[in-house]
């Protein structure tokens, strides 16, 4: 949302703390109304569609994917069993639609950060933010994403859009190598998989409930990734 109304992609990282996953837009019919009124249909339409995705999420992440029925979903939303229908053809679509509008979401944060001109550190920094800070403010998108997706026997279909955040992160390193501030002799590839692989698991285990997870902790998680992890990274002063 911040993009779309032109804000400089510098500006987003420093806001990492109020923002929230961004959401998606429902395509409006065509119809012979007045414009008013197709205005009207049209947000009423998106507003039943969000409400929809809100209360899967709400089911997923409670009962889990397989668990779950259609007429969970609509019972959580408070709308008919075929109203669902009208928006999505089947409850895989349901979960699929929320993978894909939270994750391109996430995606386009960690994008902005790389597009920015601070330090590769603190372009690291802000990665791990919003990937750990996800938790406290979306924690059933979390679980819904880590179960669902993320540790479900389809990964292997999804896999190419999953690896993106490594691949931001991997570029990231890259340019600290290039600049000197990060040590030239590392793998940027592998120095990526580390670096993710320690948030990937700091989510799982809140998910899973073997962590603690309150704000406290969230923080601290995101201080230790980044001081721990890149203090590897760092290159050394050159001799005088």
């Amino acid at each position: 949302m911040q993009l779309a109304r032109g804000e400089r992609a510098r500006q987003i990282p420093g806001q990492i703390d109020h923002e929230h996953a961004a959401e998606g837009l429902h395509s409006a019919r065509t119809y012979h109304y007045p414009a008013t009124a197709l205005g009207a249909r049209a947000t009423g339409a998106e507003e039943k569609r969000r409400l929809i995705l809100d209360a899967a999420v709400r089911v997923f992440a409670r009962k889990g994917f397989h668990a779950s029925r259609v007429g969970d979903i609509a019972e959580e939303a408070g709308v008919a069993h075929g109203l669902l229908y009208h928006y999505f053809s089947s409850k895989d679509e349901v979960l699929e639609t929320i993978f894909r509008e939270n994750w391109s979401a996430l995606l386009e944060r960690i994008h902005a950060v790389e597009r920015s001109d601070e330090s590769a550190r603190e372009q690291l920094r802000h990665v791990a933010a919003i990937l750990l800070r996800t938790w406290r403010h979306e924690p059933d998108v979390v679980r819904v994403l880590v179960r669902e997706i993320a540790r479900s026997a389809e990964v292997q279909e999804r896999i190419g859009e999953l690896v993106k955040p490594i691949g931001a992160i991997r570029r990231i390193i890259e340019r600290g190598q290039e600049s000197g501030e990060f040590r030239a002799d590392l793998d940027p590839a592998l120095a990526a998989v580390v670096f993710y692989g320690g948030i990937d698991e700091l989510l799982t285990g809140w998910v899973l409930g073997q962590l603690p997870d309150g704000d406290a902790e969230v923080a601290a998680a995101e201080h230790t990734v980044v001081e721990v992890v890149c203090a590897g990274f760092i290159a050394a002063p050159a001799p005088a």
